[in-house]
């Protein structure tokens, strides 16, 4: 169930919100009427998405409130709702790397059709997350495409040192002998000089412990804990 937080000054919107968000199958965390409290809220409860009016009561904007809850919350989905569209405002909004910017008055299928794409935004973010091994110094292997990247730019790897990261990356914590890893990668025995040399040219192109030598006879891939 995915959960939300509401960020709404008037009551019976806030309520109206909150009934049709449960009627969809929400969890709805909390409903706060101004930006101190959304952000103390947010901060504890960890919401996956914030309704956020943009005028609240308190003199924190919803706006400001959403800027200060990225530097603790950065994935959060943010979507505005505001009963004015003038261009600064929606500015404003966008600074926030707002998800969506709806007008008041509600209707039910808009704010149902965002709710239902945010919800699919998410689940695919963790599907990706789940398909991205991290590893040492920042790298992180795509497992579904065999793609090395760090800091979401892709390293210019060879298929066959690419088809040895990705050998490694599906036994994450154990380590491969020798004999495995050549079969695996070339399909036919070659020597342990050529599976060497191979090892070698990846770390001189990545980090040098991307791949870790194990016992003299095998390798493991090395993991972002694995960083000293």
């Amino acid at each position: 169930m995915i959960s939300v937080l509401i960020v709404e000054d008037e009551l019976i919107p806030a309520d109206y919100l909150r009934r049709m968000l449960k009627r969809e199958g929400y969890e709805v965390l909390k409903t706060i009427p101004n930006g101190k409290d959304a952000i103390d809220a947010a901060r504890k409860l960890h919401p996956e998405i914030i309704l956020m009016d943009i005028m609240l009561a308190d003199g924190v904007s919803g706006t400001q409130a959403a800027l200060q809850i990225r530097t603790f919350l950065p994935d959060v989905i943010m979507i505005f709702l505001t009963a004015f569209s003038d261009s600064d405002i929606i500015d404003e909004a966008l600074e926030s790397n707002a998800y969506a910017y709806l007008i008041k008055p509600y209707r039910d299928k808009e704010i149902i059709a965002t709710m239902r794409m945010a919800s699919q935004h998410l689940h695919s973010r963790v599907e990706h997350k789940k398909a991205l091994i991290d590893l040492i110094d920042g790298y992180q292997f795509e497992l579904h495409t065999q793609r090395l990247f760090r800091e979401d730019k892709e390293i210019g790897l060879g298929p066959i040192a690419l088809r040895l990261i990705g050998i490694l990356c599906n036994s994450p914590h154990s380590s491969l002998s020798h004999e495995h890893i050549i079969i695996a990668v070339w399909g036919r025995p070659v020597s342990a000089q050529t599976l060497r040399s191979l090892v070698h040219r990846i770390r001189q192109m990545t980090h040098k412990d991307l791949i870790i030598n194990v016992n003299k006879s095998g390798y493991t891939i090395g993991l972002e804990s694995s960083e000293a």
